[in-house]
């Protein structure tokens, strides 16, 4: 599944261990899930989208 995740953490000057902080998951995790490797649990999801004030279906795509 794409996602929006590299280029919204990018905008707010996040490395992915501060995203990974922020979300309470480690470095690797936020790697998988913006290399499209890894699909996030959906409360991880819901955690991400709500970070970045969005819905989830805009922070992911449905290819």
């Amino acid at each position: 599944m794409k996602n929006r995740i590299t280029d919204l953490r990018a905008e707010r000057g996040w490395t992915q261990a501060d995203l990974a902080q922020r979300t309470g998951v480690s470095r690797q995790t936020i790697n998988s899930i913006e290399t499209g490797k890894f699909d996030p649990s959906l409360p991880l999801a819901f955690r991400l989208a709500k970070l970045f004030d969005l819905k989830i279906e805009e922070l992911f795509l449905y290819e």
